[in-house]
């Protein structure tokens, strides 16, 4: 059987995976990124990029090369209520270099960072590998067995880390305990064609039957429609006309855009789910991102949680995996950093789905807006605190270029 060794080995080519090696390869570990897929052409993932993510970039020197990719800016966000927009949170009221959301599509982010991790000659990036199990010694994880287009591969590795999202085959295998929490919606995602004559929304909108994420692309929307669980095969066996007519009922002004769905293959399906580990590692092992923590789309927060643990995961191992003296103690010190930020931001996509998304699926009429949205509208110091809370989140994380060993050049 063929074999690699490595002093990391991570499962998973996403923003997590991904933003983890490269920033362990700016130190000068060893690591190897194993990513499925033979690219990053998957549509419909997270494309919003916050200010505390785009902050990293910036104090890691990439963030010019990384807007040489097609990207939108969004300094403001807005919701459309009943026909009556609301404005919610300005962006340009933050701390932070840049001011503002950048939307850019996955593969386009993802892309960028494996070109940058791929100058590191201690980066190796292995597509078309599948990570499918553990490899484990007496309790302790010594690494990956997964599979290529030749066949069965082993990596050993003094850590191994599961990147690979929700469905993760490592975190499933590890014995590690995941606590379902629970969403009471699922979410079709869809695009529709922009005309010159519609106005920009930033975040959605809310009418008869529903909400409806609406967000610029330049020259398409990108939408969701979440509905309550378990009812995807019911919309399916009422046609695609009445989902149009769903649709239109909620956000009138895209009625015309609306009619280009003909066929269900236009519309995806994504399962939400809102889970965690009550513990992130074993001896040699640890997840990070979604394999950790699976978060709601309830803000656009899953892949800048992704990036942030990927920052402290970095910052905590970097040093003990150069020493080889990685133990348990400096996984743990991951988990005691990020669970925190991420529990909290479950907890308040709970709140959000209870008292936000499920009565504005039950109205039956026009809704109105609520107190606290009249209050954002007229209130811009208001606005810079939801900007804080969606942009930033809890404890953002950070990189100092002082704390990388001067002999690491890429």
């Amino acid at each position: 059987m063929r074999s690699l060794e490595t002093q990391c080995v991570i499962s998973g080519g996403g923003p997590a995976g991904l933003m983890t090696g490269y920033l362990l390869a700016r130190q000068g570990v060893d690591v190897t990124v194993l990513e499925k897929h033979a690219d990053f052409l998957r549509d419909f993932r997270g494309d919003t990029i916050h200010p505390s993510t785009l902050e990293v970039f910036h104090e890691l020197g990439l963030l010019d090369e990384l807007f040489s990719r097609p990207h939108q800016k969004i300094r403001h966000a807005s919701v459309t209520i009943s026909g009556q927009s609301y404005k919610i949170a300005d962006f340009g009221q933050l701390p932070t270099f840049c001011k503002y959301i950048a939307m850019m599509p996955q593969w386009d982010f993802l892309d960028y960072l494996a070109k940058a991790a791929c100058e590191y000659s201690n980066f190796k990036l292995l597509r078309c590998t599948k990570a499918e199990n553990l490899i484990d010694q007496g309790g302790q994880v010594t690494g990956i067995s997964a599979s290529d287009t030749d066949g069965p591969l082993v990596i050993h590795a003094d850590l191994s880390i599961a990147a690979d999202g929700r469905g993760s085959a490592l975190r499933d295998g590890s014995g590690l305990k995941l606590d379902d929490i629970g969403a009471p919606i699922d979410v079709f995602w869809m695009r529709l064609p922009k005309t010159p004559s519609q106005k920009s929304v930033s975040l959605g909108q809310v009418g008869t039957g529903g909400f409806l994420v609406q967000l610029d692309r330049g020259d398409y929307w990108q939408c969701a429609l979440p509905f309550q669980k378990g009812d995807a095969d019911i919309i399916r066996a009422q046609g695609i006309a009445a989902f149009r007519q769903r649709v239109s009922a909620i956000a009138p002004t895209l009625s015309a855009s609306v009619a280009t769905l003909t066929s269900w293959e236009q519309v995806k399906l994504l399962t939400v789910q809102v889970n965690r580990l009550r513990t992130w590692w074993r001896d040699g092992f640890l997840c990070i991102g979604d394999a950790a923590h699976a978060m709601s789309p309830v803000g656009g927060v899953g892949i800048n949680l992704a990036v942030q643990d990927a920052v402290a995961t970095a910052r905590l191992l970097g040093p003990p995996l150069l020493a080889r003296t990685i133990g348990s103690q400096h996984l743990a010190q991951v988990q005691k950093r990020r669970a925190w930020p991420a529990s909290m931001t479950q907890n308040a996509q709970v709140i959000a789905h209870r008292f936000v998304l499920l009565p504005a699926l039950d109205a039956k009429s026009p809704p109105q807006a609520p107190l606290l949205i009249k209050l954002l509208d007229n209130a811009a110091l208001l606005r810079g605190i939801t900007a804080k809370a969606l942009g930033l989140g809890l404890r953002p994380e950070h990189w100092k270029a002082t704390a990388e060993p001067s002999f690491v050049t890429g």
